[in-house]
């Protein structure tokens, strides 16, 4: 196994793909494949930025702060979030071939999420209320997934992209799986972009290793702002370090031609999942939920001695989980939709 720490290669430190106003920029050519793309733009308080969308779809999504989107003759007015630990975020989607305007008044950080496609769809508003939160694993492989933009919830071309929440301690990515082979209704060939930030100044490791004869082989310790790609291979664990909450965003596409999300876990490591039902959702979890609409998210208060209180922020919404809990098995995905969320269909699940 070697660790790869090249600029552009399947490690990015963070700072070392930065271009102009953004502090990471991936495209298909710097990845050395065919679809997907990730910037983050950084915008002073009062800064602008002009995105055409060229031959790719592209969603907007605060990291920190809040923007407007302006394109197609519409205005987008994103409300934002402090940061991606303190709630879910409203986005935008901007069409191919688009220009868009983005600008923020009192600044922030925001993740331009692409993917090469050939359908023009409508530009669109995603507002945070509609973002199913998911929660899946059980133990210590508990983690959350904000399905803003999975296949099945919001339409895109070939777009997919979601957030994952991984408390400190826990694995995520788990068991590793892969998607780098088209094999109808089994799995999806689609690249990868896991885009880390780190609660505090915290760390994580996340690992790719080789399904294939000279295939991606990474093992990386990760902070805010370091970048994995992956083209190909069995990915996870994602590893949150004790104390440190551990933040991803996942952004996908691919050649085939239903936007789908089907994964194969390593042989060596599925049976993880046969242990789930006898094990409890971690009780940190959710750290947030989609907010109601008109409503700011609010991250869990704590209890004495560490643990997250869901029900100090919003105790209707943490009864919600809490059925939805005893209505399935234990470990068991459970899904906490906004006020017209839909949880992702069930042959989207995989390991994030």
């Amino acid at each position: 196994m070697t660790t790869n720490h090249e600029p552009y290669g399947r490690y990015v430190p963070a700072g070392s793909a930065a271009s102009g106003p953004y502090a990471l920029d991936i495209d298909p050519r710097r990845a050395g494949w065919s679809h997907s793309s990730l910037r983050v733009l950084e915008l002073p308080p009062g800064g602008t930025h002009e995105l055409a969308a060229g031959d790719s779809e592209w969603i907007v999504l605060p990291l920190t702060g809040g923007c407007t989107v302006g394109t197609e003759g519409k205005l987008f007015e994103l409300r934002g979030r402090e940061s991606v630990f303190s709630g879910v975020t409203d986005f935008a989607y901007v069409p191919r071939d688009a220009h868009a305007q983005i600008a923020s008044g009192a600044g922030g950080r925001f993740a331009l999420a692409g993917a090469k496609c050939e359908r023009r769809l409508p530009a669109r508003y995603g507002p945070a209320p509609e973002v199913p939160v998911e929660l899946r694993g059980a133990g210590g492989c508990s983690r959350q997934v904000n399905n803003f933009g999975a296949a099945g919830v919001f339409a895109c071309d070939r777009l997919i992209a979601v957030e994952v929440l991984t408390p400190g301690g826990n694995w995520s990515s788990y068991p590793p799986h892969k998607h780098d082979e088209h094999r109808p209704g089994v799995e999806s060939e689609l690249e990868e972009i896991y885009y880390f930030e780190i609660d505090g100044d915290g760390l994580g490791y996340h690992r790719v290793s080789p399904s294939r004869p000279g295939g991606t082989d990474v093992l990386a310790e990760v902070r805010t702002g370091d970048t994995v790609l992956i083209p190909d291979g069995w990915h996870g664990p994602s590893i949150a370090s004790p104390g440190r909450d551990m933040y991803y965003l996942n952004v996908m596409a691919g050649p085939g031609e239903s936007r789908e999300w089907l994964i194969s876990d390593h042989p060596d490591h599925g049976w993880i999942r046969d242990t789930w039902p006898g094990l409890a959702v971690d009780p940190r979890l959710p750290l947030y939920e989609a907010a109601s609409a008109g409503s700011e998210p609010e991250r869990p208060a704590a209890e004495p001695g560490g643990a997250a209180n869901p029900a100090a922020a919003n105790p209707a919404a943490v009864s919600r989980a809490a059925v939805s809990r005893a209505a399935v098995e234990p470990g068991a995905a459970v899904v906490t939709p906004g006020a017209a969320g839909a949880a992702a269909p069930a042959a989207e699940e995989d390991s994030r």
